[in-house]
């Protein structure tokens, strides 16, 4: 039946209403309805189905629908229809069946996919009709892929002994979808199929069942997806061989031939060696044991026995043995003979003939008396010899006795100080040197002295009043003119975050309140005889594009002050907050700075900064100063080195004043610690009637690539009840950290049980995906509870936003002159510029104020653009007071000068 193509609208609603009232739960897979009556044969169904995709980086992903027979094909993402105009259709004829087809395309981007952030996956589902009823596909969700930078674990160096299993964990970053890991031996790819000596976990360690020498290596973890490749850090693996002992070898011969000895035995630490620092062998590598070998002893005679009788032949004898001791151990036998024979019967024995043995013995007898007769001879003449010379001795001793006589030896008298003493030489003398380093000078020092009273604070009427100094004739002049001349005062102008003035060389100031942002013009910065309107700007960040680049994040607000291009003689100090954790491990932070075509450059390094570079920036933990001597705009970004980098992030709640309804609304913001951020989010809750309703808090947000979470606990279910449909509400990390946008908020909707329920007890969480957080104990009357209002009343925004010439700085015009002119010259005492740095803890600037023209001006600079406008002079006075001797002369002012 033809349908005129105006009434297609309108069947196509009918169909889609009823659809939506009999599809009732969304459904992941294909679900038909058919029209009652109608042939079930016809129902379209789905030749080609959308499946899950993935988005990589900013592409968009296709989604493919087609089905037959089909006479209109819609897709609905996350409940809500698409756009026929985003349909891309395409009709054919199925060669199978012969009934007409449909294929239809759409496009879905990243951009789309975020605007459902925390609350549930974006899907997508296409829908069918046909004259018999309508068929919806199966679901495809759409996820964002990424892969954070730093793994959850990573393997560590291990040591293991040979043959111990080993164990790498590794948990690979954060992904969609979900990492592929890897494992890398000396950068060549482990393959557990090749190698059963390893496995990979299911949680992606790797298992080395028996470690080997050819383990010992470094290991490496890699993780990939579809959008990246991360590696981990290397983890050195070494196997090590504990030493073992070999067998011992055999006992040495004893040391001592006789008696007790020692004898030793050996063994080495090769079985194994050591290796790749395996210990070594525990115990001795030598024994030694004590041991003992039998002596030889000589035989020795035992004593004679007795003489027998006297025989026939008249002689008797007697006999001994070699037993005391017997030798034995191979000891030598004893020497002489065993028996002794004599005669026994001297001259009774009558001998018919003598015998050759009695004429030896005979003439042995008469020579041993003859010698003895001789011997006794000499020794008589010996003696007589010794007796004369003695008696000679003895008579010629007095001789001698004279040359010997006795020498008395006396001490020296106490009178005589020559004697054996060597007094001090008292001519000599010590001098000290007394005196000032520094060379005296004759006539009035050049020097900056000081009196011990109060340098800059009036001192009351009389010669030592400092505040009301007069200047030179000259300066005094200009002053006169300065307080009547119109074109110096300042021209305020434009919206709450400009700030316009009109200066000339005396200098000033341009405020933009409430933002910490200002602008400090010294003296002399303009040239004598120019005349500058100068103006101050904040931008928003979404008004100025500052491209970003790898791990970048805006620190600062965005700041003009110009005219760009003007001749200045002195840098002039431009101040603006920032939410930066400085660290020199964690951050690389740089100032950029706009050119005149548009694109954005880095002109100075933070610490690498030369001396004499037109920028210069003076680091504090909230503020930053910057020295310049060319306007423009200006920017701080810092590059996070490592997951340490943090941001200070302030959170605030903000609920209505009034409540008249039953839904109640809590505003969650998070925004840079800045002043600038601040101001804009109390503007804005001021349109809407918004009150402060806990103290705000810090937080530090680290780049670890995890999202910022908000959750509402602990309500009283009797009175209260929430309406969000999940248990936290999620802010990507990179909304927050690319620093785009200076605050973020979310809101949670809540409902009371009835108008009379006036008090909330809950409690708020904020914090950071394994990071630092926050939590707040929300306890207050809805209708009447104000105690929080007062903390962020901004100040009147009626103040000066310009100041021009001495009123726009606390030290007075003249005092700065003449400290300016003590302390710029040298001295080597230390009374000048650089022992004021370090009073001021600015010595880590030194090379910076040296290479200007008058360092100490520069820091006067940096002193008024820090304690504007609540600085203590008093302090400033002190510091300056220690540096010279007082003068009471030097700074006097008579009353007709003042």
């Amino acid at each position: 039946m033809a349908v005129r193509p105006g009434l297609w609208p309108a069947l196509l609603g009918i169909v889609l209403a009823a659809w939506l009232r009999g599809s009732g739960a969304q459904q992941s897979a294909t679900v038909a309805n058919p029209v009652p009556g109608a042939n079930p044969d016809l129902l379209p169904h789905f030749l080609v189905e959308p499946g899950d995709v993935y988005i990589v980086k900013n592409k968009p992903v296709l989604l493919v629908c087609k089905a037959t027979p089909a006479t209109q094909i819609f897709f609905k993402c996350n409940g809500e229809w698409v756009r026929q105009v985003d349909h891309v259709i395409e009709r054919s004829t199925d060669g199978s069946s012969g009934l007409p087809a449909m294929e239809v395309r759409i496009n879905v981007s990243r951009q789309q996919v975020e605007k459902v952030f925390g609350l549930e996956e974006y899907w997508c589902q296409c829908v069918a009709w046909s004259s018999s009823g309508t068929t919806k596909s199966q679901k495809a969700y759409i996820r964002i892929a990424y892969l954070r930078k730093n793994f959850e674990q990573e393997p560590l160096a291990k040591e293991v002994s040979l043959e111990q299993g080993l164990v790498l964990p590794c948990r690979p970053p954060e992904g969609i979808p979900p990492a592929e890991v890897e494992w890398l031996r000396n950068e060549d790819p482990v393959d557990p199929t090749v190698d059963p000596n390893v496995y990979i976990t299911r949680e992606h360690s790797l298992v080395v069942r028996q470690a080997r020498l050819a383990d010992t290596a470094n290991y490496t973890c890699v993780a990939k997806n579809i959008v990246a490749r991360r590696r981990s850090a290397s983890a050195a693996v070494i196997v090590y061989v504990n030493g073992g002992w070999s067998t011992w070898t055999e006992w040495s011969v004893c040391s001592a031939s006789c008696g007790r000895g020692w004898q030793k035995r050996s063994r080495s630490c090769t079985n194994p060696a050591p290796l790749n620092g395996g210990a070594f062998c525990e115990g001795q590598n030598v024994q030694k044991t004590a041991c003992a070998t039998l002596c030889p002893v000589d035989g020795s005679w035992s004593p004679w026995s007795k003489w027998s009788a006297c025989g026939l032949d008249c002689t008797h004898w007697r006999s001994r043995q070699c037993s005391d001791p017997a030798p034995r151990n191979g000891g030598e036998e004893c020497q002489g003979s065993d028996l002794d024979t004599r005669n026994c019967t001297s001259d009774l024995c009558v001998h018919t003939a003598s015998g050759p043995e009695d004429v030896a013995l005979y003439v042995g007898l008469i020579a041993v008396a003859v010698c003895l007769v001789l011997l006794l001879l000499v020794l008589v003449l010996v003696y007589c010899r010794k007796k004369e010379g003695l008696d000679s001795d003895v008579a010629d001793s007095s001789i001698l006795t004279s040359g010997f006589q006795p020498v008395s030896i006396k001490p020296s008298k106490a009178d005589n100080p020559h004697l054996l003493t060597i007094q001090p030489d008292l001519s000599t003398t010590t001098t000290t040197y007394q005196g000032s380093l520094c060379p005296r000078q004759d006539g009035p020092s050049p020097k900056f002295q000081l009196t011990n009273g109060h340098l800059l604070s009036p001192l009351g009427g009389g010669r030592h009043t400092l505040h009301h100094s007069s200047p030179t004739s000259e300066a005094e002049d200009f002053v006169s003119r300065l307080s009547t001349q119109n074109y110096f005062r300042s021209l305020p102008r434009g919206t709450s975050n400009m700030a316009y003035g009109t200066f000339n060389f005396l200098g000033g100031r341009l405020m933009i309140p409430n933002t910490g942002i200002s602008l400090l013009i010294p003296p002399d910065a303009i040239p004598r005889g120019k005349i500058y309107e100068v103006y101050l700007t904040l931008h928003k960040p979404e008004d100025v594009r500052l491209p970003l680049a790898g791990c970048q994040t805006l620190l600062s607000p965005i700041v003009s002050c110009g005219p760009p291009g003007v001749l200045l003689t002195r840098p002039v100090i431009l101040t603006m907050d920032h939410c930066g954790e400085p660290s020199p491990d964690s951050w690389s932070l740089r100032l950029k700075k706009q050119s005149c075509e548009g694109s954005w450059e880095d002109v100075l390094h933070l610490g690498e900064e030369a001396p004499s570079h037109l920028y210069y920036c003076q680091l504090e933990a909230g503020a930053c100063y910057v020295f310049t001597e060319q306007l423009g705009r200006f920017a701080l970004v810092g590059e996070a080195l490592s997951v340490a980098a943090a941001k200070r992030l302030k959170l605030l709640l903000f609920a209505p004043l009034a409540c008249t309804s039953l839904e109640y609304s809590i505003r969650a913001y998070c925004l840079h610690d800045t002043r600038d951020a601040l101001k804009e989010v109390v503007q804005l809750e001021k349109q809407l009637g918004g009150q402060l309703i806990q103290e705000p808090r810090v937080l530090h947000f680290k780049d670890s690539y995890h999202n910022l979470r908000l959750s509402i606990h602990d309500m009283p279910s009797s009175l209260w009840k929430s309406k969000l449909l999940v248990s936290y509400q999620e802010i990507p990390f990179y909304h927050i950290w690319s620093g785009a946008q200076q605050y973020l908020h979310c809101t949670f909707t809540l409902e009371r049980a009835s108008p009379s329920t006036s008090d909330l007890a809950c409690k708020v969480w904020v914090w950071q995906v394994e990071g630092d957080g926050q939590s707040f104990n929300i306890n207050f009357n809805i209708t009447k509870d104000t105690r929080f209002a007062e903390l962020l009343a901004l100040e009147s925004e009626g103040g000066v936003p310009a100041l021009v010439g001495p009123s726009a700085f606390k030290i007075p015009f003249l005092i700065r002159q003449k400290i300016i002119s003590s302390l710029d010259p040298p001295c080597s005492r230390g009374a000048d510029w650089r022992t004021l740095a370090q009073k001021l803890h600015l010595d880590s600037h030194l090379s910076f104020f040296a290479s200007k023209p008058s360092p100490t001006a520069m820091m006067l600079n940096l002193w008024e653009a820090r304690h504007f406008p609540n600085g203590n002079l008093s302090q400033l006075a002190a510091a300056v007071a220690g540096l010279g001797q007082p003068d009471t002369g030097l700074f006097t002012v008579s009353e007709a000068e003042c």
